[in-house]
């Protein structure tokens, strides 16, 4: 089992053996060529989540999908939780691969349905997956109801130097009584977050990642990555 590490206690420092350098300028300067560059591997194929993460972490590193590792597997996502999917989807890619990856788990928890769907968000209406099939499961569940507050909630697990790390992000809205637009994925196009007006689906990329759960989360991992990464290009300037 890896050490896990709460995002609220993180004071990492990358350690590699001085003796293997010679000089610790040489030390920096390979530090500082490794991790400007590094590749990092995001525990998914989904089009979509790629291209919305890339636009949030920017050129901090490459981003490779399982496609590029050449991993076609399907990874179970049996938890109970958000948490525990998105840090076995990590470990799984760890043990088979040794690189550094992240996951995530993405869930609507809609207060009326005590929560539902939950961690089953992306199987609501089957093994499918089919996201106009979910969105009608859960509109007819809401038919009669007029609590149709609701949150998305991601989870991001991180092995990152073999060390785990948990990153959260949340949005809080409503679900509306039919469908508007079609950008986005998933449940975007009938849920609309406080303090707008429209539908995730009918938002552009630039606006949606501005309050999404998604980018909440992975602007805190982009934060980790920054503030892990300073010393050494501290060291280099």
């Amino acid at each position: 089992m890896l050490p896990k590490v709460s995002i609220n206690f993180i004071n990492a420092k990358l350690q590699v053996p001085l003796w293997r350098f010679g000089t610790f300028a040489t030390f920096i300067n390979f530090a500082t060529e490794t991790y400007n560059f590094m590749e990092i591997v995001f525990a998914s194929n989904n089009k979509n989540k790629i291209h919305e993460i890339n636009s949030v972490l920017g050129n901090t590193f490459t981003l490779l999908s399982l496609q590029d590792i050449n991993m076609t597997e399907d990874i179970p996502e049996d938890e109970m939780t958000l948490e525990g999917n998105a840090l076995h989807k990590a470990r799984y890619i760890f043990k088979a691969t040794g690189m550094n990856v992240f996951a995530d788990d993405t869930g609507l928890e809609v207060e009326a349905l005590d929560g539902m769907p939950g961690v089953h968000s992306a199987r609501f209406a089957g093994e499918a997956k089919d996201p106009g099939a979910n969105i009608e499961k859960l509109l007819a569940m809401l038919a009669n109801e007029t609590n149709r507050n609701a949150r998305f909630r991601t989870v991001i697990a991180l092995i990152f130097e073999s060390k785990e790390y948990i990153f959260d992000g949340i949005v809080n809205g409503r679900i509306i009584y039919e469908k508007r637009g079609s950008r986005g994925f998933g449940y975007d196009p009938v849920f609309i977050p406080d303090g707008k007006s429209l539908t995730f689906a009918e938002m552009d990329l630039k606006e949606k990642n501005m309050i999404s759960h998604r980018a909440r989360a992975f602007e805190k991992l982009k934060v980790f990555f920054n503030s892990t990464l300073k010393p050494f290009n501290e060291h280099s300037t």
